[in-house]
């Protein structure tokens, strides 16, 4: 189906989206049908496009954009500016590992800033640089996100939780979502298991880009994957956890006014505590936030978890005793 251009320089912005939201690349009679010209045009606006810095590259007679060396035009005002840095921020407190793509953006978003806030953004930039990068982790988040936007599986090589025993799988990645301790995990379908899986980021010791193609199924609901604050569950809810916690009368009115999990349950006790009940995949990602409500908080189930607290608990207590001696 054409679209109706005035002038070229349309048909150029035009021609720069498709190629752009095109991941696999157009050829250039599909390109002349959508802009409604000739293939003769096309290719003089690909030659205009590329003198003008486009990285235009063409492969099996299709024309496509070299993303390594792509630059997309984002137009930010001064609060969106100002919300991506302290979202970005928010989640560099708590990220395992430091990417130098997010430094980098960072940086770029000073120049949608006036003093003083763009020097402190520049700061926080110089600042998180002196952190250590770990190359191999960056290079799989890379290959992950070139397998996310090009449609293409993605064979891994993954350490198991329990003995450590290397696993490979061919995975289709549907999305990456981060965890509240600051993980990162890819969602997709594993062609081994033929589900929906969760990985974390972390297990992936060696991934391969592979020349086969997916398509995410139109049914595909990822609400359930995004409505949760801690963790993930596999597809159909199955290898979860059923969590209890009760909560200090005096916060008790803060858990109920708030959505913390899709399965959650909030129930009042005869003491004035409350009880937040929720099926997680991995009760290990729940510590962090645990901890931060100190004594406001008791576990009630499982007995792993609770017996976990317990045992922080008093070699906390042995470090501050010994200390005050």
């Amino acid at each position: 189906m054409s679209i109706r251009l005035v002038n070229r320089s349309e048909r150029l912005t035009a021609i720069e989206q498709m190629l752009f939201r095109n991941t696999r690349g157009l050829r250039a009679v599909e390109i002349a049908q959508a802009c409604g010209v000739d293939r003769r045009t096309i290719y003089r606006d690909l030659e205009m496009l590329e003198s003008l810095g486009l990285p235009v590259t063409q492969s099996d007679g299709k024309f496509l954009l070299n993303r390594d060396y792509y630059l997309a035009s984002v137009r930010i005002n001064f609060n969106e500016a100002v919300a991506l840095f302290l979202a970005t921020r928010s989640y560099t407190r708590n990220a395992t590992q430091q990417y130098p793509y997010i430094i980098s953006a960072i940086s770029k978003l000073c120049a949608a800033l006036p003093e003083p806030l763009s020097t402190h953004v520049d700061y926080i930039a110089d600042w998180m640089r002196a952190n250590p990068v770990d190359r191999n982790h960056v290079q799989i988040l890379e290959t992950v996100i070139r397998g996310w936007v090009e449609k293409r599986i993605v064979k891994l090589w993954m350490s198991s939780t329990r003995d450590g025993e290397i696993q490979i799988r061919d995975f289709a990645v549907y999305f990456i979502e981060p965890t509240i301790i600051g993980d990162l995990c890819v969602v997709g379908r594993d062609f081994s298991s033929l589900n929906i899986k969760v990985c974390k980021l972390e297990h992936i010791k060696r991934i391969k880009l592979t020349e086969t193609y997916y398509e995410i199924p139109v049914d595909f609901d990822r609400r359930s994957y995004l409505e949760n604050m801690w963790g993930f569950a596999d597809e159909e809810g199955r290898d979860t956890t059923r969590i209890t916690l009760a909560f200090a009368p005096e916060v008790t009115p803060l858990i109920r006014e708030r959505l913390w999990h899709a399965s959650q349950r909030i129930d009042i006790l005869p003491d004035k505590r409350c009880t937040l009940s929720i099926h997680i995949g991995d009760w290990r990602d729940l510590i962090p936030w645990l901890r931060s409500w100190g004594a406001r908080v008791e576990v009630l189930e499982p007995n792993t978890l609770r017996h976990e607290l317990a045992f922080d608990a008093m070699q906390v207590a042995q470090l501050y005793t010994a200390a005050v001696k």
